[in-house]
C-alpha cells in the first residue's frame, strides 16, 4: 500500500490555510453573523489541524500498526474537513447568485 500520510498532510495544511482566509475574509466584511459560513469553516480548521496533526504522527512513528491506524484516522479527518469546505463554497455559490 503507498504512503498517503505525506500528501494527507500536505493537502490538510494548503486547505487550513484557506478555510482561514474565509473565516477572516467574513470577519472583515462582517458578513459571518447572517450565515453559518464562519462555524462550518471553523469546523473544518479543527479536522484539518487534526488531520495535519495524524498524518504527522503516522510519518514519524516507528511502528507499522499505528502508522496505519494514524493515516486512516488523518484519511478520515480530511475527507470530513473537506465536505465542510464543499458546504462553504456552496454557501458562498447561493449567496453570490441571490
Amino acid at each position: 500500500m503507498e504512503k498517503k500520510s505525506p500528501h494527507i498532510l500536505n493537502a490538510s495544511s494548503n486547505l487550513l490555510g484557506f478555510s482561514m482566509l474565509i473565516i477572516t475574509s467574513l470577519k472583515i466584511t462582517k458578513v459571518s453573523h447572517n450565515t453559518y459560513l464562519d462555524e462550518f469553516s471553523g469546523v473544518a480548521c479543527v479536522f484539518f489541524a487534526c488531520s495535519c496533526f495524524f498524518s504527522f504522527l503516522a510519518i514519524r512513528t516507528i511502528k507499522e500498526k499505528s502508522e496505519i491506524r494514524y493515516e486512516r484516522i488523518a484519511d478520515y479527518l480530511f475527507l470530513i474537513a473537506l465536505f465542510c469546505i464543499v458546504l462553504s463554497v456552496i454557501m458562498i455559490t447561493t449567496m453570490i447568485l441571490d
